[in-house]
């Protein structure tokens, strides 16, 4: 069967349980088409890029599918008619990647600190040390300033 990844976005007023419930509901309608939900993924209230529906956020949930197209129509036309559900995408993949999707280690990175593994900038340069051209600009505006 195809393999799919699906992100849904909901109405920011519903509370977490009521997004995460969105998710049970639209794995089970691929299951009873014929299809499976692999993984899935709530990634929380975000900012929208724009407002939807007078709507500055909303929940996102991220699902990975195993199911035939038939399950995936039926799953997206379920979807535009919820009320609660502002948008949907799916994307046909080859494969489903292992491990956190990359808002979840976007997430991880942030809860390790603003660094990461990064280590230490190292010793930073005094005002006058070697910066490019930019003593050299100092000295000729020195320079065109005592003529």
């Amino acid at each position: 069967m195809p393999l799919y990844e699906h992100v849904l976005i909901a109405r920011q007023d519903l509370s977490n349980t009521q997004a995460e419930g969105l998710i049970e509901h639209f794995s089970t309608v691929l299951a009873d088409n014929g299809g499976k939900v692999v993984e899935n993924e709530y990634w929380g209230v975000r900012t929208l890029a724009y407002k939807i529906n007078k709507n500055r956020k909303g929940h996102y949930a991220f699902l990975r599918s195993d199911a035939p197209s038939a399950a995936v129509q039926e799953m997206e036309r379920l979807a535009r008619l919820h009320d609660d559900v502002m948008r949907v995408l799916t994307i046909k993949v080859e494969e489903h990647k292992e491990g956190p999707s990359i808002q979840m280690q976007k997430r991880d990175e942030r809860e390790r600190g603003d660094r990461g593994d990064r280590g230490d900038r190292g010793e930073r340069r005094d005002r006058d040390g070697d910066r490019g051209d930019r003593g050299e600009r100092r000295e000729r505006r020195d320079r065109d300033d005592r003529n």
